[in-house]
């Protein structure tokens, strides 16, 4: 079906009455500034063209990303006024996020409405999850996966309906293109042909910096040096020509599934946000107002057979209509206190351990294989399960053959490698889990999260929270982690203390391959996002003392909750002899076992297992029993995991002890040297745990 050259004028009252709406509210704000502003808000003021133009034509099997100045476009989907009041003054019936974020910061999973996953404040990092988002929906429709969901099959009647095929869409301001991210989804956008639409909204300033200072080219002219991103710039202040434009993108993009880039030129008609005044710094305001949207439209309008009493009209009730809301909103509910303490997770199903661990039919094997057969039978269980990072695929299996044979057997659209792109590798699994799939991914070393962390920090670990319960991250990011065999400084990092830091995120650390099995398996029928630290001095157990990281694989069946110490050498109460507990992980158990040979009956081993949910009920009890407690991590012990770990249960053992919590890590030196001398120096082994064991049963 060709698209309409030509717009009808129920589009145009429709489009017309959204953009008084949205010029009524902001007017309305600035009327009642001193009431509204308590929290910070910014408005599609200039705006408002292209963004109605967007909103009227996406449908419900459809996924937008806006960003914080998009009003309009929440209205032009079909949000009243009053909703997004209720977030402009963080009520708890905010339908977004119960007064959690922002306004204009939505969230939104209604089956009449384009689905809305959550997204930060941060500039431009919606340009992963929402292209996430069209790998998606790419991957569904190569191995045959309905798009429609079962809340659209539940509640929705559009699906009575052949559906169009779904798009994504993602609006960012032109400032935000900057940034090192933007580059990464358009990247993956171009080399994939993923079916999404990037709307850059430019105004001509970032906050008080403008274009000249800050960029080299214009959004259009930057998508244009990636191959198979198309582009266009068109006059995002002129509704009808907005439209017209939008129209034949979003048909394309439906039928030919592949990516295109808007640049819209618009004015910015109000305040960068309620809290940064247009007045203290811009020199363009007589200019940008020359170029506003509203008499635009309104002119339209008159040119298509309205009159001056239909369009008065039309204003009359958009500015009725807001105040009215805004009045109705001032009288809503707040939060209450106890609504702070809701969402930061979903239920898991699992939460006992369950199958066999060593079953009498299975062999030993490494842990690293453990985890490959885990992998293996979700694969071959769920289609949803798919796995991707760098060097996964069918050539190398991963360079320590964590991925080996998956790609031969299921396929290079469930196997792939991604470029170095730790950014997109954890923020693409936010749109990846939006439409119901569940991402495995892999940084190749610990040494290299750090340009995930944005991702990992500001879009997966709140999603849940900030979405108030809608959009949890079902995803799990495999970790490989520290050192072993002259690794050197960029391949033997220990990161946990930063991981932990971060909340909203699960966080396994096992010492074996039952247990890497047993909790790969948990985080997968998990809906939170799960970061899986797997210490590669452990994987073929090639250093000495760690053969107890060989196991028997465990069942098919074999799940092991989060939150489960293990422990793994007993000790009972005793009151002649001095006994100590060694709290520890990954490589520090075997650390601890190696050291503990003689002293077995005094002795006690926790292995965490994992360090998010903490099991501090196993903890606290053990220590209180031996009345002394030494924390094992391969860390730098200074504003460690471990020690804070060690304050916690000298807070809570205070009156047991008979010594003070003891934490033993790696030096506090800012790396891990290449020289195998220098390495060894640096990290714990298990004559230093003997040491600090001795000494602190003699305390």
């Amino acid at each position: 079906m060709l698209a309409q050259k030509t717009i009808t004028k129920e589009i145009l009252q429709k489009a017309f009455s959204t953009l008084c709406t949205a010029k009524s509210m902001t007017e309305l704000y600035e009327e009642n500034f001193k009431t509204v502003s308590k929290y910070v808000h910014a408005t599609s003021r200039g705006h408002e063209a292209i963004q109605i133009a967007l909103a009227m034509q996406l449908l419900p099997q459809d996924y937008a990303f806006p960003y914080y100045r998009d009003d309009s476009l929440l209205l032009g989907i079909g949000m009243r006024p009053y909703d997004l009041m209720l977030q402009l003054l963080a009520k708890k019936e905010d339908p977004f996020s119960g007064g959690r974020t922002y306004y204009s910061h939505p969230s939104l999973r209604d089956a009449d409405k384009p689905k809305i996953p959550h997204q930060s404040s941060a500039t431009g990092m919606q340009a992963i999850p929402a292209t996430g988002v069209a790998m998606g929906m790419q991957y569904k429709e190569i191995i045959g996966i309905d798009h429609t969901s079962q809340d659209d099959l539940d509640k929705s009647e559009i699906v009575k309906q052949p559906m169009a095929a779904p798009l994504v869409v993602c609006s960012l301001g032109d400032a935000s293109v900057t940034e090192g991210e933007i580059a990464e989804a358009f990247q993956m956008a171009a080399l994939k042909q993923l079916p999404i639409l990037y709307l850059v909204q430019d105004n001509g300033w970032d906050i008080s910096a403008n274009a000249a200072e800050t960029r080299a080219q214009s959004a259009f002219e930057y998508a244009n040096g990636f191959n198979g991103l198309d582009a266009i710039t068109i006059d995002g202040a002129n509704f009808t020509e907005s439209y017209l434009a939008l129209q034949e993108v979003i048909k394309t993009i439906r039928e030919e599934r592949r990516p295109i880039l808007v640049h819209a030129r618009v004015p910015l008609l109000n305040h960068h946000t309620s809290g940064v005044r247009m007045e203290w710094y811009r020199d363009d305001l007589e200019e940008a107002r020359s170029r506003d949207p509203y008499p635009v439209l309104r002119n339209q309008l008159l040119s298509n057979g309205f009159t001056e009493d239909e369009i008065n009209a039309l204003e009359e009730d958009a500015k009725n209509k807001v105040s009215k809301d805004l009045e109705e909103a001032l009288k809503a509910e707040d939060p209450k206190p106890e609504d702070l303490f809701t969402h930061d997770f979903a239920p898991t199903p699992i939460t006992e351990e369950k199958g066999e661990r060593s079953p009498s039919d299975k062999e030993e094997v490494v842990m690293v294989d453990c985890a490959l057969f885990a992998v293996e039978e979700l694969m071959k269980k769920h289609k949803e399960c798919l796995l991707y990072g760098q060097d996964v695929g069918g050539r190398l299996g991963g360079v320590f053959r964590e991925a080996a044979t998956l790609a031969q057997k299921f396929g290079d659209e469930r196997v792939f490698n991604t470029p170095i792109q730790e950014a997109f590798i954890v923020g693409s699994t936010v749109g990846m889990s939006a439409v119901g799939l569940k991402p495995i991914v892999e940084v190749q070393f610990a040494d290299y999260i750090w340009p995930g962390l944005n991702q990992l920090f500001t879009e997966v670990s709140r999603s849940c929270y900030l979405s108030n319960g809608k959009w949890p991250v079902s995803m799990i990011l495999r970790v490989p982690i520290g050192a072993y065999g002259s690794g050197g400084p960029y391949h033997s990092s220990s990161v946990e203390s930063v991981i932990t830091n971060i909340r909203g995120i699960k966080i396994a650390y096992p010492s074996n391959g039952a247990d890497l099995k047993g909790l790969m398996k948990a985080a997968y029928y998990d809906p939170n996002p799960v970061v899986i630290l797997e210490h590669k001095g452990l994987y073929w157990s090639k250093v000495k003392g760690t053969d107890a990281a060989r196991t028997i694989e465990p069942s098919e069946d074999y799940v092991l909750p989060f939150g489960k110490a293990n422990i793994v050498q007993q000790i009972w109460p005793q009151d002649e002899k001095e006994t100590l507990t060694v709290v520890t992980y990954g490589m520090g158990v075997h650390w601890a076992l190696n050291a503990t040979k003689d002293r077995k009956e005094t002795v006690e081993i926790i292995d965490l297992r994992t360090l998010y949910p903490l099991d501090e009920e196993t903890i606290m009890e053990s220590v209180k029993k031996s009345k002394k407690c030494l924390v094992v991590t391969e860390e730098p012990s200074n504003n460690s995991f471990a020690r804070a770990l060690a304050g916690k249960i000298q807070e809570e053992c205070f009156r047991y002890l008979d010594a003070p919590v003891v934490t033993i890590g790696s030096e506090n030196m800012p790396a891990i040297p290449l020289n195998s001398t220098l390495e060894q120096t640096m990290i714990p082994s298990t004559e230093k745990v003997k040491i600090k064991i001795e000494e602190l049963l003699k305390y």
